[in-house]
């Protein structure tokens, strides 16, 4: 399928998606993996992993058949002011990032007459671990990568794509940007603000040592996420402040609510707000979706 594959950024979603490809397409195939990094150190635990065939430059970046942008999104417009000048007319370029839009509008605005050549793409797929010593060849096993197409995006550059993300055991479905930094800043980067606020305010106590000592399994549940990359993170929520912006301001008039119903003592309305996440939780985890729809909220 492809001669040479560049991957920009060899963390945990460039590392896995390169043992991923290597382990369904490379055998035999004559397929080399080229790793741009700018920290030496994690190119040699990529190449360490198998991940990657060679270490290269932008430049050689630019000129491979499928590029894939594994950095942290804040990065990508810098990637592309160094990719641009070298971009070749046959080269497919495609990000992991987590918002859509902005990414969308850096590369109308950056690659100009190579626009159409870019696919923004976004595997919902990931661990609160991250390097590629935490890379795993599976990670997209039948998990959802978003595919945001353009207008301008050539049916060519699209369908490479897919291609791509299916060869290393993603789904890949289509979605309207607006509506993907939407659904996303609701279910993905409000719950990691909220881990990462959590444990924050429970660190920076007086009595911190204590309440870590007595932490269980309810909090490390709900604080598994924030183990996740600061880094990534931090980009991701400016970039899609808006949204998340929204999304806060709801989750703090349901918490709002909740505490008015414990300063009232209120037990029917509390236990009655658990009943409905719990039936909410359990709709979500069978698949039973349609149910969502019903007017009575259950």
């Amino acid at each position: 399928m492809f001669e040479r594959i560049a991957i920009i950024g060899v963390g945990l979603i460039g590392t896995s998606f390169a043992l991923a490809i290597k382990r369904r397409v490379t055998s035999g195939s004559g397929t080399i993996i080229i790793g741009v990094d700018p920290d030496p150190q994690v190119l040699e635990q990529a190449q360490q992993r198998g991940a990657i065939d060679t270490v290269g430059t932008m430049a050689q970046a630019a000129s491979a058949d499928l590029v894939l942008l594994a950095v942290p999104v804040r990065q990508i417009p810098l990637v592309f002011d160094e990719l641009m000048p070298h971009v070749a007319a046959h080269t497919v370029m495609m990000d992991a990032g987590s918002t859509k839009q902005d990414v969308i509008a850096a590369a109308r605005l950056t690659l100009a007459e190579r626009f159409p050549q870019f696919v923004a793409c976004h595997p919902i797929a990931g661990s609160e671990r991250h390097g590629p010593m935490a890379a795993d060849a599976a990670l997209f096993d039948g998990k959802n990568v978003v595919l945001c197409r353009t207008p301008e995006n050539t049916d060519a550059a699209v369908e490479i794509a897919r291609l791509a993300w299916q060869a290393a055991g993603a789904n890949v479905i289509d979605m309207p940007a607006a509506t993907h930094d939407a659904i996303f800043a609701a279910v993905s980067h409000l719950p990691h603000m909220l881990a990462f606020a959590l444990v924050d305010e429970l660190a920076s106590r007086p009595n911190a040592k204590l309440l870590f000592e007595h932490a269980a399994s309810g909090f490390r549940d709900f604080s598994r996420i924030a183990s996740s990359s600061p880094e990534m993170w931090r980009d991701v929520a400016l970039n899609n402040r808006d949204a998340l912006l929204r999304e806060l301001d709801a989750y703090q008039r349901r918490v709002a609510a909740l505490r008015n119903m414990l300063e009232r003592s209120d037990a029917d309305a509390i236990e009655a707000l658990m009943q409905r996440a719990q039936n909410a939780r359990e709709r979500w985890l069978s698949g039973q979706l349609d149910a969502f729809n019903r007017d009575d909220g259950q």
